[in-house]
């Protein structure tokens, strides 16, 4: 994106504010031997319950189901730090309300028990808006709707930065898409401008540009973004269709006329060069009035002999 259209769609969006945090990967080790040891708390503490149940005496009798009590309860604690994190998805840490990092390794990981964690997904995801009617530049109402291709590249914005980044990314996707749909016109009059439907490549790109500086701040990266429906509105479509039909017939006709003007001016330079007829104005006017008729009309010419000459 060049800066001057950099510079303009900033102008167009309002300014976000500085994002609070930022996402790091949160200490974590791997999960496997944490199991282990609280399996082991586990089967100690019913050890010491089994021990303490068939002890003689009152005081070993309590020592020990209290003790295998204490135990298992400290092993079913200390098991609360196990996180199991699948691929394409992320753990979102937090210690009494404060941010503690983002477990991304996938597998068995185990963190901190008193620890919080918000799962959240990093896959790729799509968004398809409904169709929307809107006016296009020149006020022409156009149905639109469009495609979003995006994943969340910051997980620490994402959650804390926006209430919900769904929802987010939901509502500016539309209002970048109206946004779009009225700076520009469905069929540019002039050839220079360009048009929704005529420059399909561009109007995308700055789609997909001026999303990426509405969702900046939640943390989302937009990876594509496709225009999935376009046209007019129904109310007007007819008569656009014929506007469009008779511009079509034009752009024929003149093509045909400067097809028929090479090949006149051909045809009478090469009879001139041979010698072949000796041509005056009127003959030339004639003849090319003549090769224009039968040259650029609908239907074939019907021959008319001429027993006389030009004059009689």
């Amino acid at each position: 994106m060049s800066a001057s259209t950099t510079k303009a769609a900033v102008q167009d969006i309002p300014a976000m504010p500085e994002p609070r945090v930022r996402e790091f990967a949160a200490h974590s080790i791997g999960g496997g031997l944490a199991l282990l040891l609280g399996l082991g708390g586990l089967g100690a503490g019913v050890a010491l319950i089994v021990l303490g149940g068939i002890a003689e005496s009152g005081g070993a009798k309590a020592a020990g189901i209290v003790g295998g009590i204490i135990v298992i309860l400290a092993a079913t604690f200390a098991m609360c730090g196990l996180n199991m994190v699948a691929p394409g998805e992320a753990r979102v840490v937090q210690l009494f309300g404060r941010y503690r990092g983002t477990i991304r390794a996938d597998g068995l990981r185990y963190v901190n028990p008193l620890t919080s964690r918000a799962k959240i997904s990093t896959r790729v995801r799509n968004h398809e808006t409904p169709v929307m009617k809107v006016n296009d530049a020149y006020g022409n109402p156009i149905e639109l709707a469009a495609v979003v291709v995006w994943k969340v590249e910051d997980t620490a914005q994402a959650l804390f930065e926006v209430d919900d980044f769904l929802e987010f990314v939901s509502t500016q996707t539309e209002a970048a898409v109206r946004h779009i749909a009225i700076e520009y016109p469905y069929d540019a009059h002039d050839e220079d401008g360009l048009s929704l439907r005529g420059n399909a490549e561009e109007i995308t790109e700055k789609l997909a540009d001026e999303l990426r500086l509405r969702v900046e701040a939640a943390g989302v990266n937009i990876i594509e973004s496709r225009f999935t429906h376009l046209a007019y509105a129904p109310e007007i479509a007819s008569a656009m269709l014929q506007r469009q039909q008779a511009g079509a017939v034009v752009a024929a006709r003149r093509l045909i006329v400067d097809g028929a003007v090479g090949m006149v001016e051909e045809a009478i330079d090469r009879i001139t060069e041979r010698d072949i007829v000796e041509l005056d104005t009127e003959r030339k006017a004639a003849m090319v009035s003549n090769l224009l008729v039968v040259l650029c009309g609908d239907r074939s010419a019907q021959p008319v002999l001429n027993t006389g000459t030009l004059y009689q």
